[in-house]
């Protein structure tokens, strides 16, 4: 059954579309009998409002201060066009699939009109805000719902940790009984913290600001947490420090160990300002950012993590700075074409000529019989 036909079902009036990588407080919108703008209308957009210079980082939206439909909308345009960008959460009505055909039935003729080596590509590929949001825009068929929601991209490690703590804030407001307290004989919680009721946390421990802790979580004696999110089933051994990092799953950080990232928020003294999307490298060395473990990571006693991402199953045995740490096993040293061992041997054979700060992560490099 084709896919329109499946979300036709049952004959909905309108269907919500929410790109994956926001974290928002747009939706639900707020309830009343007032209806949304553009009733009727193919589409309607949440909108959000950025700063001059990284509004071109997003789709920007020129919207009648009026009747709230969009005139004219870039995709990431060169130059500014708007502070109001797309936030990627959508309300349509069924006529979306309409113009979706109109912009394919295009793209078939203008396949016929131009011979081009990627030509197939436009026929086949229909991309819903270059194509469909630009043509609609101007039309009367396409609007903006503002809200005063939060709203973030998540597009690294780093902002994951930031959207957590937007989230945070918003139950604060919303729920504030699905955060914890400070409560005779528990852990010291300072600022919003979420504790999920099957954890086990020592009454010395210190929590919070902004921190998440998942199910089944050990939490010893005089352990400091700021900033971070534990997922399910790691545990913290007495007396660990973990600030700005992601713990994975099932991981184990040891005793009076340190685990500690580097915070990439936003500027606080502008409202408007959006988390920047950071790059992995810079001139060549990984970029301070926070630290991550990957699932089933053992980290030793009395050692120190800084800004640093340890792939899964891995077992650490030292200290480490601002590295990407992997796990690669030792195979024969005379590896068959197209064997793991190869793979291995060529990733360290690309490495010889970089220095020890530019190096992706710390592995043993050598093959055992």
């Amino acid at each position: 059954m084709p896919l329109k036909a499946v979300i036709l079902i049952g004959g909905p009036q309108k269907g919500a579309r929410h790109e994956g990588d926001p974290a928002d407080g747009l939706l639900p919108a707020p309830r009343g009998p007032q209806p949304l703008p553009g009733v009727g209308a193919a589409g309607v957009q949440d909108p959000h409002q950025a700063n001059r210079t990284q509004a071109l980082n997003y789709g920007c939206i020129v919207a009648n201060a009026d009747t709230q439909e969009v005139q004219h909308y870039v995709e990431k345009p060169s130059t500014f066009v708007s502070e109001i960008i797309n936030c990627g959460v959508y309300l349509f009505t069924p006529d979306i699939f309409q113009h979706i055909g109109e912009v394919f039935q295009r793209n078939q003729q203008e396949l016929v009109l131009e011979e081009s080596s990627n030509g197939w590509q436009r026929a086949e590929v229909i991309r819903l805000e270059q194509d469909v949001f630009t043509a609609l825009a101007g039309s009367g068929k396409l609007y903006v719902y503002k809200t005063d929601g939060f709203w973030s991209q998540i597009k690294s490690a780093g902002s994951a940790i930031y959207a957590s703590r937007l989230y945070l804030n918003q139950y604060s407001k919303s729920h504030p009984e699905r955060l914890a307290q400070n409560k005779p004989g528990g852990p010291v919680i300072r600022g919003n913290v979420y504790i999920h009721p099957t954890a086990s946390i020592d009454s010395t421990a210190v929590l919070g600001p902004n921190v998440s802790i998942g199910e089944g979580v050990t939490v010893g004696a005089g352990v400091r947490v700021r900033e971070s999110i534990v997922l399910h089933g790691a545990s913290l051994h007495d007396h660990t420090c973990v600030l700005n990092t992601i713990v994975g799953w099932d991981s184990t950080i040891g005793r009076w160990a340190r685990v500690e990232g580097t915070p990439s928020d936003p500027n606080p003294n502008d409202p408007y300002a959006k988390i920047d999307s950071e790059t992995l490298f810079r001139d060549g060395r990984l970029t301070p950012s926070i630290t991550i473990l990957g699932c089933s990571v053992t980290i030793p006693a009395e050692v120190v993590i800084l800004n640093s991402i340890v792939l899964p199953h891995k077992e650490l045995s030292r200290s480490y700075k601002n590295q990407i740490i992997l796990a690669l096993p030792a195979l024969s040293c005379h590896p068959s074409p197209g064997s793991p061992c190869s793979a291995k041997v060529a990733v360290c054979n690309s490495l010889e000529g970089l220095g020890p700060s530019q190096r992706l992560g710390s592995f043993d490099c050598a093959c055992s019989a």
